[in-house]
């Protein structure tokens, strides 16, 4: 009987000593790779979006539809690999988004269109300004996110100004733990210095709404304008200086009315505080007596970097928030884990794998009845010893764990089984 190409393999390593070593080293290289290889709850598609933001200031939506909206799809259609393109006009505002085709890597989006967006930005008319572009992957999606409520006895002393500035520490602290990637804030107020002008005061002392915006604008400015070198020392020296509180922003000279200075503070209200108030999150909880009660919240949002493990990267999010609650957290602020994609992954692929393992065992029982208890034993290390060479190769392919790939690996079980079956 002439062999093909497998039955050749199959003759050259049934009887070689070689052959145990191999499927020892398979096991060995797939346990490694098992506890290696990244764990996510889904697979990590690369279907990148890349927003760009121009800021149309004076025109209205209909005008800036026709003078930058149409434009700027006309030279994003034309990039390579986008797929589909959308946009939203307002007015004073345009964004056009870009979706690029499944497969295509983010960084490599965001430069095509950076390069092809500034490349043909002379169809725009003069006096845009140039776009943000920001791009979006899957890797934006938070895997932790972190809710701050007061206690109830403590729901009048907390704002959610002062929740956000508990937030915001807490968040420079948890940046730090690695693999950490984009991290957010929602709800909450953060502070802020406002300049309110009276119209009346301007008209007073002859002062126009852009003499003052300018006026603050240029103030808070402070650049390198040179160095001194001498004695072995290099001495920067700076031009400017940056407003550094209300009183410096008040002192501010505009200009001279009748032989007197007009100040900042002379045509507008300065004052320090919590941003106006555009949204709101809440916390609703039921009342002792009854109905419902409602408390601020604010939540710290944290996603992972890409190619990590969302288990291992948000178990040290939580073990790094242990660490240093007590010392960031006032005691009368609860922080509660209000979503967990790590855990959440981990619990998924685990119950995959024990399914993985139950049907790797079922197969191995039905052959050793129905066919012989040899044929069984030879399933019982063959199947694992392929599972595990296939968790290898994910691993150093770069691809990672999770349930439509273990899904994959279960159906293929099957297949696998039921060809040697059949032959």
């Amino acid at each position: 009987m002439k062999l093909g190409l497998s039955g050749n393999l199959t003759k050259a390593f049934i009887a070689s000593p070689l052959t145990p070593l191999l499927l020892l080293a398979a096991f060995l290289m797939g346990a490694v790779a098992l506890f290696a290889i990244p764990r996510q709850e889904d697979p990590q598609i690369s279907v990148p979006m890349v927003d760009i933001f121009v800021n149309a200031n004076g025109l209205k939506a209909g005008d800036a539809v026709e003078l930058v909206t149409k434009p700027l799809e006309d030279i994003v259609k034309a990039i390579p690999g986008v797929k589909h393109v959308y946009s939203e006009t307002n007015d004073n505002q345009v964004v056009v988004t870009a979706r690029f085709r499944v497969g295509t890597d983010e960084d490599t989006a965001v430069l095509r269109v950076w390069n092809y967006v500034r490349a043909h930005y002379n169809q725009i008319p003069l006096g845009i300004p140039k776009p943000l572009i920001v791009g979006r992957g899957i890797n934006d999606v938070a895997i932790v996110v972190l809710t701050l409520t007061p206690k109830k006895s403590a729901a009048a002393r907390w704002n959610d100004n002062g929740l956000y500035k508990v937030a915001s520490h807490l968040r420079n602290e948890l940046m730090k733990v690695p693999d950490v990637g984009q991290t957010y804030i929602v709800g909450g107020r953060a502070d802020e210095i406002r300049i309110d002008p009276s119209p009346v005061k301007l008209s007073l002392y002859g002062v126009t709404l852009r003499q003052l915006v300018d006026r603050v604008r240029n103030a808070n400015r402070a650049f390198r304008a040179g160095a001194f070198e001498g004695r072995n020392r290099h001495i920067p020296v700076e031009a400017g200086q940056t407003l550094k509180g209300v009183g410096q922003i008040g002192n501010l000279l505009l200009t001279a009315r009748d032989g007197r200075p007009v100040y900042v503070r002379d045509v507008a209200k300065i004052s320090f505080g919590a941003a106006p108030l555009t949204h709101q999150a809440w916390q609703i909880t039921k009342a002792a007596a009854g109905g419902m009660e409602l408390r601020p919240a604010v939540s710290l949002a944290l996603a992972k970097r890409k190619g990590s493990s969302a288990p291992v990267v948000a178990n040290d999010i939580l073990t790094r928030l242990k660490a240093i609650r007590g010392r960031l957290v006032p005691s009368d602020v609860r922080v509660v884990v209000t979503r967990n994609d790590g855990r959440t992954a981990q619990n998924k692929v685990n119950e995959l794998l024990s399914h993985l393992l139950l049907a790797t065992l079922t197969i191995v029982g039905l052959i050793a009845l129905f066919i012989g208890w040899r044929e069984g034993l030879v399933v019982l290390v063959v199947v694992p010893a392929t599972i595990l060479l296939t968790f290898f190769a994910s691993w150093r392919l770069g691809y990672s764990i999770n349930r439509v790939s273990l899904f994959a690996l279960i159906f293929s079980i099957g297949i696998l089984v039921d060809d040697a079956i059949v032959v």
